[in-house]
């Protein structure tokens, strides 16, 4: 008998640990003052980046047009995005971060500095070190994929 794990524990660990990651973000998140995040929300923002449209945010999410839409009207409501008219074609909306959605990703960003540091105190920096190295050996080069909420949705 093999002392090895099955392989389907990888992908299972390896998702528990972003759970993790992402639940500990959204409870600090909320402590500092945006109760209203939920974990799809930081897809979308990154998403929207400096700026973008419905129909090409829902590409990047890779989801309909209509389903990128109402997340943005759900962040919009929020304040974490407002739509202005885009300036290369004025039929259509550019959808825009507001300063309070600028401050949740930068929050956000130091956030999981302060995890990862809470990490490397249970793991040690170098074993960390290591497991982020070897994950970028197994995983695309500078490749942050931001169409999960897509992905997850074909089920």
């Amino acid at each position: 008998m093999s002392s090895d794990p099955p392989g389907f524990e990888l992908p299972l660990r390896l998702f528990m640990g972003f759970r993790v990651l992402i639940d500990e973000l959204n409870a600090e998140l909320a402590r500092r003052g945006h109760t209203d995040l939920r974990p799809m929300y930081g897809f979308v923002m990154q998403a929207i980046g400096d700026g973008t449209t419905a129909v090409e945010l829902g590409r990047t999410l890779g989801v309909s047009k209509q389903a990128a839409g109402k997340t943005v009207e759900t962040l919009e409501r929020l304040g974490y995005v407002e739509r202005t008219v885009d300036p290369r074609d004025a039929r259509s909306k550019l959808i825009r971060l507001t300063t309070r959605g600028v401050d949740a990703l930068v929050t956000s960003a130091r956030i999981f500095d302060d995890l990862r540091g809470k990490w490397a105190d249970v793991l040690g920096e170098d074993r960390l070190r290591a497991m982020e190295q070897d994950l970028r050996k197994v995983t695309p080069a500078n490749s942050f994929r931001l169409d999960m909420p897509g992905w997850f949705a074909e089920m």
